[in-house]
């Protein structure tokens, strides 16, 4: 390791200019610090340090000695003199550990300046690393719970990064010549997704989820009882999005003994921390214990490192990874991972729309390299062809339009992250136009503290909604359309107000939450409205709902009470963050190059070996459908 260490210094002594002041050279997990005194080489010498970062195909990050740093006092006097007051500064704190002063910022980009060059100089006059954050326009307590996490534990975790970079340049013990790929959960069946790939130097997780509506251990969490899998022999676990299915056993792996990093996107890590909280919480109101809690939470945050799209990332000593925008919620990704440098290209798609979106972006296509590919079938199955997103937000603003002109409520239930967010826009875009008139929409549940995350990280929104926040300066989830909901009081106001509104309240599919409040108060008259965009699984309130159940039998105060549905139904499809049967085909179709293998994962078995047998009949490609436990050689 020392040897290492010592020829990667020698290519920046080699590199940089004589005057360029070395202090010491530190692998901090998959990045190379370099510590100077004289900061301004990141200023001075850019070009150089990018063309070295290029040569040794590593992220290469500046630092200064700590004999050259500026007391913090002057520091903060230097940055609110630097940066544009535009930039509307909300905070500036100091890591000592990292040698990084933390600005706060309600607008980044100005702290950043173009092409970093205001970054740079603060830099340069200050020795302190400018570590720049978004100040979110609604505050979230999971964002500012997270990143005072990171502040305090900040020795610590260098500590971890310090040891994890030693074990990710480790030399390699064999010869790459095969890959197997263990299904540990989500094949045949929709939840618990967890694939274990190994190589001859390597073992990784890609996602580690529960399945909510399992019954048991047996049914709820992925077979992590496989003789092969050893959780201190773990390389790395990646997560492509945040929904439970795919990351509510994660805490599970650091209770027992896991000691590595989690790999995902800002936006997953902050969402991923909000749900597996809500999940704990949930657990211990209905007195159902998960076998993890609160400070295994705090500890997958902790040792989670995060990346942007296209930025690739040692994370083994024969793994290379990239995570690319998948579409299907704020900050999901796909996985490609590039095995014995480019000897085995593998995919692993996650959940992803094959659709543009006014919230998201479209899923990539185009690769340098793909020899075999995991995708999803949600809706794989000949009978899931949807509306397009159009046509479902014609039907939407119709049914809404209709309700208000006699006077009526609307109720929509909905999951908090993406669905949410999805119809809010909508909503916002067609009142602001008039069609919709004045009327108020209401936020209850967790959807106000999502939404919140995702104005934190609008740099992984639609292109369109990008635009619309950062040239127009309007952002549509800050609109005075939207009426946040906290108590009791404020939900008993709205109902007894005669006034038509829309109210979009979690859960989505009414097994709990407030949503299930709203529809005991709304459902027996006849003027309000119900309109499902989501999903509602068999056995649920919502699916009773949409098979016309005349009447639900419900606890109210304390006593079971039979409620009469006379409220107007409404199923509008189209909204889903999945890809449907057509777009799953497509995605095929377009996929350059072409996988030698695939396999399908994340759907019912009926759904999965459709979807497989018409990939392998189109595109002659070979295509299974590995039961739970089952491993596959892909290379």
């Amino acid at each position: 390791m020392t040897n290492m260490i010592d020829e990667i210094k020698d290519q920046i002594i080699e590199y940089l200019p004589e005057k360029v002041k070395l202090a010491k050279v530190e692998f901090e997990g998959p990045e190379i610090v370099i510590y100077t005194k004289n900061p301004e080489i990141n200023k001075d010498h850019g070009d150089i340090i990018r063309a070295l970062a290029k040569k040794i195909r590593k992220r290469i990050i500046i630092r200064s000695d700590k004999s050259v740093l500026s007391p913090p006092p002057e520091t903060i006097d230097k940055v609110e003199e630097i940066v544009p007051t535009d930039a509307d500064i909300t905070d500036i704190s100091f890591d000592d550990v990292t040698h990084e002063v933390i600005i706060e910022s309600r607008k980044p980009g100005l702290v950043i300046g173009k092409y970093g060059t205001t970054s740079r100089e603060i830099l340069k006059q200050t020795g302190w690393t400018p570590k720049i954050l978004r100040t979110p326009p609604i505050n979230s307590e999971t964002i500012q719970r997270i990143r005072l996490s990171l502040k305090r534990n900040s020795k610590e975790r260098k500590e971890f990064l310090q040891k994890l970079g030693k074990r990710i340049r480790r030399e390699p013990m064999f010869d790459n010549d095969w890959v197997r790929l263990t299904s540990l959960g989500g094949f045949r069946e929709v939840g618990r997704s967890c694939l274990f790939l190994q190589t001859p130097n390597s073992k990784v997780i890609l996602d580690c989820g529960v399945n909510v509506a399992g019954i048991d251990e047996k049914t709820a969490y992925p077979f992590l009882n496989v003789p092969e899998f050893n959780l201190q022999d773990l390389d790395a676990v990646i997560i492509t999005h945040a929904h439970l299915d795919h990351t509510g056993f994660v805490p599970y792996l650091y209770h027992y003994g896991y000691d590595g990093p989690t790999y995902c996107t800002t936006p997953t890590r902050d969402m991923m921390t909000l749900l597996q909280q809500d999940h704990l919480d949930i657990s211990h109101r209905e007195d159902k214990p998960l076998p993890f809690n609160i400070k295994d939470v705090k500890e997958t945050i902790n040792k989670t490192i995060t990346l942007d799209y296209g930025q690739v990332t040692d994370i083994s000593p024969d793994i290379r990874l990239t995570l690319h925008d998948a579409g299907h919620i704020v900050g999901s990704a796909m996985a490609h991972l590039n095995i014995g440098d480019g000897k085995h290209n593998f995919l692993y798609t996650g959940d992803f729309k094959n659709e543009q979106s006014r919230l998201l972006g479209t899923p990539k296509q185009h690769f340098a390299r793909i020899e075999s590919m995991v995708m999803e079938s949600t809706y794989g199955g000949r009978e899931d062809n949807t509306p397009t997103r159009n046509t479902a937000e014609k039907e939407l603003v119709k049914a809404i339009y209709d309700t208000i002109q006699k006077g009526g409520k609307i109720l929509i239930p909905v999951f908090a992250v993406g669905r949410a967010q999805e119809i809010m826009i909508v909503l916002e875009e067609f009142i602001n136009r008039g069609i919709l008139g004045k009327v108020p929409v209401y936020l209850d549940g967790m959807i106000w503290e999502a939404t919140a995350i995702h104005t934190a990280h609008p740099e992984f929104l639609s292109n369109e909604l990008q635009k619309q926040i950062f040239h127009a300066g309007e952002n549509p989830f800050t609109s005075d359309v939207f009426n946040k909901v906290t108590n009791n009081e404020q939900r008993r106001k709205l109902l007894e107000s005669n006034e038509p509104c829309v109210i979009l309240s979690t859960s989505g599919m009414l097994t709990g939450g407030n949503s299930v409040e709203y529809f005991k108060e709304l459902c027996e008259d006849e003027k309000n409205r119900i309109i499902f965009v989501g999903y509602q699984s068999e056995g649920s309130l919502g699916r009773r709902i949409q098979k016309g159940f005349d009447e639900v039998p419900l606890e109210k105060d304390g006593v079971t009470q039979l409620f009469h549905i006379n409220i107007e139904v409404t199923t509008i499809d189209g909204f889903s963050g999945h890809s449907d049967r057509k777009q799953l085909m497509e995605y095929v179709r377009k996929l350059s190059p072409k996988p030698d293998k695939i396999l399908v994962c994340h759907g019912d078995a009926y759904k999965a070996l459709d979807l497989a047998s018409s990939i392998y009949r189109t595109y002659k490609i070979e295509t299974k459908t590995p039961l739970n436990l089952e491993t596959t050689r892909l290379q």
